[in-house]
């Protein structure tokens, strides 16, 4: 025991280091930048199109190599903001990094958890997660090992007994030898099949592995079937043959849409970092913007949790120096391993000398906590769960909990053991107040107005819980006790909004219970009695004055617990989601119409309508641009439907349309006089005047950066098919050529009418 109490001496823990026996980083949290490198650029798609531009180069086409100019700008643009978003969140995990009191020299220290070395003597306190495996040495704690095994019910842990790193400290204090550090701790090892993994909601990244999986199968046998098919034209070359099955295929890659994707989480990732936002988890952001129902603890989250007692109400004639000293004697031999331990002891602690036979912590499973003296016990916790019958002075109590935090001070001749005594006499009644947030008011209107449930979970009387809710703004308040209550789980979380006396396990069963009845939930806490109901939630956020638990199993972190960001959080998901839902709309029509033509062309015994280049001025100019710049503007809309569904009712009829258009330019030789150098540039302009259809449809209703973008847009076109026509192997518009565009413009725009009509009719029929 001397040598817990001593610890490690500085030349012991130098001696440790320089043999590596120092903790270290087994996950790391974000890539690094050469991984970044190497994911951008090394991808799939990108090989293929460098195969593709090889094969270019091969047959001398030259100018058709400007679509891999393309390629390297987004993805260039892409690593860079991936790489800024990298350093952000590695700057911003430094100042969420936990800490441990570590005793060396005979002296406490904080240090970081990664300055751990082995046989490190650290002090362990509630909240605290256990970052190596380690040894009691002296002390007891109740640990939840829930975030490695699945197991719930919190494990009583004495001296001698081993606690395993990723569980948490409930209640208690202990001093504890470290045993394991860095890839021999538990977690580590058990990283791959055990360890509690949360798995990622996002419609967004389903949705783009999608489109990735399909595309990959398809391409290649297709490409190979195309070219063959090409060579054997008569009127084809080998070269016309490589250069139009190139054309088919780059179409058919969404490349764009990946780095789009990334591009733009990453920068929401940079924006949120502005409001001390620390995203562990990207697409978080799209869940949150998501949400219909946000779970809120009440202390510390709408509360500052600095709780001070406000007023003794004594019970059954007992003396007011009797109160304060049993006060006094329990602040001050107790640990303040709870708010509401440590407003007491703020106010009444005082030094004496009194023998103590037994402790018993407080729990948020029991809600009570004693200590026990030679003669005497007392007991502090929630009346009606150390009392049972509260009848005789339950209209003061009912009182008293719509303004305040109201526990029970007890006593009893018996000495305590895990559970209470029978022989309970009431002494008084602590009134315990919090300061509401000022900020907290304003962002629950937020919510209110976006049409977001808010349902209140806390372990305080529903009465406090309700009084405050009543405070910060919320109306229709429906209560209910969570301790007493036999209503069905089901129906609480459907039919009320605030919940008290909840223990740990009821939260998390709130929260499974409104995801089963289809509600995307959001739930906000800071102690470790929320980290079960953190961890289920679809989004996690905490307060960085919070646990440790609670921080490393959330998704978002407030760092400097400012609940007043939540407003901007969601604002830049609903930005981030429903832009890229817009900007993915252009990437699907040309991936879907380019797949469709390389199908169509298969069984056409025509040579295949665009070559290279000329793809890419349509791209530019209605894709690639337009999706960058509308990707980062503002956009607060909520979030309705699916997003494929979303995606496609916009994107399918533009492809449809096109490759309407190309079909009927294709029959068009026979019935008048073309060259299949006019058919080319008849399929050019129509695609890009269908692309403009599209580029209107969801830029509807026009801002000023929206009209500027779809002028300039329109303008850089015509000045491409005008003054750069040889570049991009376009022929002279005779006037015969213009009354056939003309008449296909029209048809173009009857029907892409008419497929929206029967698109939104489908996807209607569709349940969302």
């Amino acid at each position: 025991m001397e040598k817990a109490l001593i610890g490690l001496t500085s030349k012991e823990v130098e001696d440790r280091i320089s043999k590596g026996l120092v903790n270290y980083k087994t996950d790391v949290k974000t890539k690094s930048i050469g991984e970044i490198i190497m994911t951008n650029f090394f991808t799939l798609f990108n090989f293929l199109n460098l195969a593709l531009g090889l094969a270019i180069f091969m047959v001398g086409e030259y100018k058709n190599l400007l679509f891999l100019g393309v390629v390297i700008c987004n993805t260039f643009i892409s690593t860079v903001q991936e790489i800024r978003s990298k350093i952000t969140v590695d700057k911003l995990s430094l100042l969420n990094e936990p800490k441990t009191t570590v005793i060396r020299d005979g002296k406490e220290k904080q240090i970081d958890i990664y300055e751990i070395v082995l046989d490190e003597i650290i002090k362990l306190s509630p909240g605290n997660q256990i970052c190596t495996d380690s040894k009691i040495i002296d002390g007891e704690v109740l640990v939840n090992e829930s975030l490695i095994s699945g197991e719930s019910e919190p494990v009583t842990k004495k001296i001698g007994d081993e606690l395993l790193s990723g569980s948490f400290i409930v209640s208690g204090h202990c001093t504890a030898k470290t045993i394991h550090i860095g890839k021999d701790n538990y977690t580590a090892k058990i990283s791959a099949e055990a360890k509690y993994i949360k798995k990622v909601n996002s419609e967004i990244m389903n949705f783009i592995k999608k489109i990735i999986k399909y595309i990959s199968i398809a391409i290649i046998p297709v490409g190979i079937l195309l070219f063959m098919h090409q060579l054997n034209l008569e009127s084809n070359t080998f070269s016309g043959a490589v250069v139009n099955t190139v054309a088919a295929l780059i179409g058919m890659i969404p490349e764009g849409l990946v780095l789009l994707t990334s591009t733009v989480l990453a920068i929401s990732v940079i924006r949120l970092s502005k409001y001390k936002v620390l995203v562990q988890e990207l697409y978080c952001i799209e869940t949150l913007a998501r949400v219909d129902t946000i779970c809120l603890d009440k202390t510390g989250t709408l509360t500052k949790g600095e709780m001070e007692v406000s007023n003794i109400v004594p019970l059954d004639l007992t003396k007011m120096s009797d109160i304060t000293d049993a006060l006094g004697l329990i602040s001050y031999h107790m640990e303040p391993d709870n708010q509401t331990m440590e407003a007491i002891r703020k106010k009444y602690a005082r030094k004496n000398d009194y023998e103590v036979l037994e402790i018993v912590p407080f729990s948020s499973q029991a809600k009570w906590s004693g200590i026990s003296f030679k003669n005497e016990s007392y007991i502090i916790g929630a009346p009606e769960i150390v009392l049972k019958d509260t009848s005789k002075f339950q209209k003061e109590l009912d009182s008293y909990s719509n303004e305040s935090r109201v526990v029970l001070l007890a006593k009893s001749h018996r000495k305590l053991n895990k559970s209470l005594p029978k022989d309970i006499m009431p002494m008084a009644l602590i009134l315990i107040n919090d300061r509401i947030r000022p900020e907290a008011k304003m962002t629950l209107e937020y919510f209110k107005q976006q049409g977001v449930n808010i349902k209140l979970i806390s372990g305080d009387n529903p009465l406090t819980v309700a009084g405050v809710a009543k405070k910060v703004g919320l109306d229709n308040l429906k209560y209910v006790d969570m301790s007493s209550t036999t209503i069905p789980i089901s129906k609480l979380a459907r039919e009320y909004n605030v919940f008290g006396r909840v223990k740990p396990n009821q939260k998390k069963e709130l929260i499974l219970e409104l995801k089963a009845q289809g509600h995307t939930v959001a739930m906000t806490g800071d102690g470790v009695n929320d980290v079960l109901a953190l961890k289920e939630a679809d989004c996690s956020i905490a307060m960085n004055s919070g646990s440790d638990a609670a921080r490393n199993v959330s998704q978002l972190v407030l760092l400097d617990s400012n609940f007043s960001a939540m407003p901007k959080v969601v604002g830049e998901g609903r930005r981030s989601i429903n832009n890229i839902q817009r900007s993915s709309s252009l990437f699907l029509c040309k991936t879907t119409y380019a797949t469709l033509l390389a199908l169509i062309f298969l069984f056409l015994d025509r040579a295949y309508p665009f070559i290279p280049i000329q793809l890419t001025l349509t791209s530019v100019v209605t894709i690639g641009i337009p999706s960058f710049i509308l990707a980062l503007e503002p956009n607060n809309e909520r979030i309705n439907g699916r997003i494929i569904i979303n995606v496609l009712r916009k994107s399918l009829p533009t492809a449809l349309t096109i490759v309407s258009n190309i079909i009927i330019i294709t029959i068009l030789p026979e019935l008048i006089r073309l060259s299949e150098a006019e058919v080319s540039t008849l399929a050019v302009l129509l695609t890009g005047f269908t692309g403009f259809m599209l580029l209107y449809r969801i830029s509807v209703p026009f801002n000023h950066l929206r009209r500027i973008l779809f002028v300039t847009m329109i303008s850089i076109f015509i000045f491409g098919v005008v003054f750069l026509r040889e570049l991009f192997s376009l022929t002279i518009l005779t006037f015969h050529l213009i009354i056939v565009l003309a008449i296909l413009f029209m048809i173009a725009v009857m029907l892409f009418n008419m497929f929206n009509v029967l698109c939104d009719k489908l996807t209607n029929k569709i349940k969302l």
